[in-house]
């Protein structure tokens, strides 16, 4: 299959960029990066030089000069959304790691991200990318929009309660701990060392935008507040759901049930910490019934810029195109 990667010099993209040269099945043919065009990816992104050697990044516009297979898109929110239509209209399959088809409702573009979608028509078209709870629909896809990393770990924690009706929908916390990765390369007052060393800090307190990613897919109201932490990568997910009056559950056996025939999902009997994943396309999952209080306590980990970006991206593109599912993903991480 010959691939393009459009925003290949971010940490997302680069990832994509790291996990497609080393897939069985791909041929990068091209890799755009527009403030970097004429740059080699060995200068650029050192760790990528054995496998990119003489690989430069181009701008943007040489997607279209290449015949593709596949583009994985990994651009900021509103800008794929100008040139998917041009690349599906070529016959181009498009994989988005951004946020910009994975809303159902156009409105919420408005709502959340401060402006109108440009191409609403889409929206219908695209196939929500997380695998383990829409594998069916994927298959045969052209336009996967792939879950931010927060919605991926938060729904992957709570969705089998959900779905088993044995919580309720409103009154659900959730607590999020990310490394700077998943603020991307840009920088601010935030990221800088001195500021983020030694530091924790909460942010986009009551509208952080992947609150309405998460709603959608859970089918739940709930209040959501990530945090900042001095850690390249890596994420841990706490959340909170009341359960429904006379709710019986054992939480690890529904979770080992729901779970069974998933390759990346590991049921952890263990709380899950945020270096278990790291490295690989995993993601931790446990749970606890505090009968005290009548809630029940979800947990998960990932490494934001695989399972939460890049190798979730390559996941969803090897179940729509008939592969296996694990096809060219680390199913371990590293440690120490």
């Amino acid at each position: 299959m010959r691939v393009g990667v459009v925003g290949a010099t971010g940490y997302a993209g680069a990832e994509v960029l790291r996990l497609c040269l080393t897939h069985p099945e791909m041929d990068v043919v091209v890799a755009t990066g527009e403030s970097n065009a004429g740059k080699s990816v060995a200068s650029h992104v050192p760790a990528l030089a054995a496998l990119a050697p003489r690989m430069t990044y181009a701008p943007t516009e040489a997607v279209f000069r290449e015949l593709l297979d596949v583009a994985f898109v990994a651009l900021p929110h509103g800008h794929s959304q100008r040139i998917v239509p041009d690349l599906l209209a070529a016959g181009v399959m498009v994989v988005d790691l951004g946020a910009d088809f994975r809303l159902v409702d156009p409105a919420l573009y408005e709502r959340w991200y401060g402006k109108p979608h440009l191409q609403p028509e889409l929206l219908s078209r695209a196939r929500y990318g997380l695998v383990e709870r829409h594998r069916a629909s994927l298959m045969g896809a052209d336009l996967i929009a792939v879950p931010g990393c927060y919605p991926t770990a938060t729904s992957l924690a709570l969705g089998p309660f959900i779905d088993a009706g044995v919580v309720h929908r409103r009154g659900i916390v959730v607590n999020a701990l990310s490394g700077v990765s998943g603020a991307g390369r840009g920088t601010s007052d935030r990221l800088h060392f001195a500021r983020l060393a030694s530091n924790a800090e909460a942010y986009g307190l009551l509208d952080h935008r992947h609150t309405s990613e998460m709603q959608q897919e859970l089918g739940a109201e709930l209040l959501f507040t990530p945090h900042l932490i001095p850690v390249s990568r890596g994420m841990l997910v706490t959340a909170y759901a009341p359960l429904v009056d006379g709710a019986s559950v054992d939480p690890m056996a529904l979770l080992a049930e729901a779970y069974a025939h998933d390759p990346f999902i590991v049921v952890s009997p263990e709380p899950p910490t945020l270096k278990d994943a790291l490295g690989s396309n995993l993601c931790f999952v446990s749970a606890r019934v505090d009968e005290r209080t009548g809630w029940l306590l979800a947990m998960s980990s990932l490494d934001n810029l695989i399972k939460g970006a890049a190798g979730q991206a390559i996941q969803a593109w090897n179940v729509a195109t008939g592969h296996d599912e694990a096809l060219g993903l680390p199913r371990s991480g590293v440690t120490p």
